[in-house]
């Protein structure tokens, strides 16, 4: 049995509220869950205390054990120190910029380096006129 550590969502409409949760991965998300670790609020600022409450000893545990807790967890359990940060994921190729718009900023690359020369030749002018 797989067991994530995970947000399991309460609250109103458009009023999250959420449960950290350990849970069997193939339970629903709201569904069936082994313990409560503790709560967020997601509505609080950032500085409150309110906003991230965690049982810091269920969590240590329950990682030892081999749960995994998901993206959003990792996040918040590092600002915690409870776990390591994820890793950063590179940009992927679909949003790379495509052909056109690499021709466009080479264009723009190239009429900014003209001007800047333009300027340096018109200073270096205006010196040799001075002298």
């Amino acid at each position: 049995m797989a067991v994530r550590i995970r947000l399991s969502r309460g609250g109103s409409k458009k009023r999250p509220f959420y449960r950290i949760v350990a849970a069997d991965q193939r339970a629903p998300r709201d569904g069936r869950f082994i313990e409560k670790l503790g709560t967020y609020n997601p509505l609080l600022p950032k500085d409150s205390a309110e906003r991230l409450v965690v049982d810091a000893e269920k969590v240590k545990s329950w990682i030892s054990k081999g749960a995994q807790p998901t993206e959003r967890l990792q996040k918040l359990f590092a600002n915690l120190g409870l776990c390591a940060a994820p890793a950063l994921r590179n940009q992927p190729k679909k949003s790379a910029p495509k052909a056109k718009a690499l021709e466009r900023m080479k264009e723009k690359e190239e009429k900014a380096a003209a001007a800047a020369e333009a300027a340096k030749a018109a200073a270096e002018e205006a010196n040799s006129s001075a002298e």
